[in-house]
C-alpha cells in the first residue's frame, strides 16, 4: 500500500496541456513548415516557450496563409502567432494578445541614378511583385489576387526571393517584402546589396498578435504572462534582434 502511494507521489501533478500552434510560410518567420524542417523565428518562439515552464507543450501543425482560417475554426489549430486581427481574423471567434513585437513591410526597387526615395511616393503605373495572400494596407487590406492583378498591375506569388529577383531583373518595378526578410536576404546575398533601394516609406508597421480559439487550452492572458517571462528574461531579444525586429512594451490591460 505504501508502496503504490509512494509512486502516485512521482507522477506530475498535471500532464502538460498541449497547445497547437499553425505554421504558415511566412518568412523569415515560419518557413516552409510542411517540410518538417524547423527553420525560422517561430520554431526558436516555441522552443523558448517550452523551456520556459511545464504546464503547457506548444507544438507547430503545418498550414498555410490562405487555409489558417479553416483550420483555426474547425479546432486543428489552437492559435496562430505574428498575426493581425485585420488579416481576415474579423469575422472568426477569437482572443487577441499582443506580443510586442514590430516589423514592417517596405517597398523595394532597383537602384538607380538618380533614383530617391520619392520614387516610392506613388504605386500608380508601377508594377508590383506581391506575396499571395498578404493583407497589404496600400489596398486596403484586400488580399483577392484578381482584385491586386487588376487594380496594382501586380505579380503574386509565394516567394519573398522571387518578387525581390523580379525587381533585380527588371521585371517588377517595386517588391513589398517585411522588412526582417529584407535584412535576412540582403545577409545571404551580399553581391546585391548595392543594386536594391529599400524604402523609408512603409506599407504597414507589423504589430504582432497571437490570435487564439476561445475554446483554446491556454488563455490569452496565460500566453501574455508566458510572453512575458521571456521578455523579462531577454530570451525574446535574443531571437528577433538579429532580424531587426523590434521588442516594445506591451500595454497593460
Amino acid at each position: 500500500m505504501l508502496a503504490a502511494l509512494a509512486a502516485l507521489w512521482v507522477l506530475p501533478a498535471q500532464s502538460a496541456q498541449l497547445v497547437r500552434v499553425g505554421a504558415a510560410h511566412f518568412p523569415p518567420y515560419t518557413i516552409r513548415p510542411e517540410n518538417g524542417a524547423d527553420t525560422g523565428l517561430l520554431p526558436q518562439l516555441i522552443e523558448a516557450l517550452n523551456r520556459s515552464q511545464s504546464d503547457y507543450q506548444f507544438v507547430l501543425v503545418p498550414t498555410s496563409i490562405p487555409r489558417r482560417f479553416g483550420d483555426f475554426k474547425q479546432g486543428r489549430i489552437d492559435m496562430a502567432i505574428f498575426e493581425n486581427p485585420e488579416w481576415g481574423w474579423k469575422d472568426i471567434p477569437h482572443d487577441d494578445v499582443d506580443m510586442g513585437l514590430e516589423d514592417a513591410e517596405i517597398f523595394v526597387a532597383q537602384r538607380e541614378d538618380g533614383r530617391q526615395q520619392n520614387y516610392f511616393s506613388s504605386l500608380s503605373g508601377k508594377r508590383l511583385a506581391l506575396f499571395s495572400g498578404y493583407h497589404y494596407e496600400f489596398a486596403n487590406f484586400n488580399a483577392d489576387p484578381k482584385f491586386l492583378a487588376h487594380n496594382y498591375n501586380a505579380t503574386l506569388t509565394y516567394s519573398h526571393d522571387s518578387n525581390l529577383l523580379m525587381v533585380l531583373r527588371g521585371r517588377a518595378d517595386i517588391a513589398l517584402v517585411t522588412r526582417s526578410y529584407l535584412f535576412d536576404y540582403l545577409l545571404r546575398n551580399e553581391k546585391v546589396r548595392d543594386e536594391l533601394l529599400a524604402s523609408q516609406r512603409t506599407d504597414q508597421i507589423y504589430h504582432h498578435y497571437a490570435i487564439l480559439r476561445p475554446s483554446a487550452p491556454i488563455t490569452g492572458d496565460a500566453f501574455g504572462n508566458l510572453l512575458q517571462r521571456l521578455r523579462d528574461n531577454g530570451e525574446l531579444l535574443k531571437i528577433f534582434e538579429p532580424y531587426k525586429i523590434a521588442v516594445v512594451p506591451v500595454p497593460h490591460h
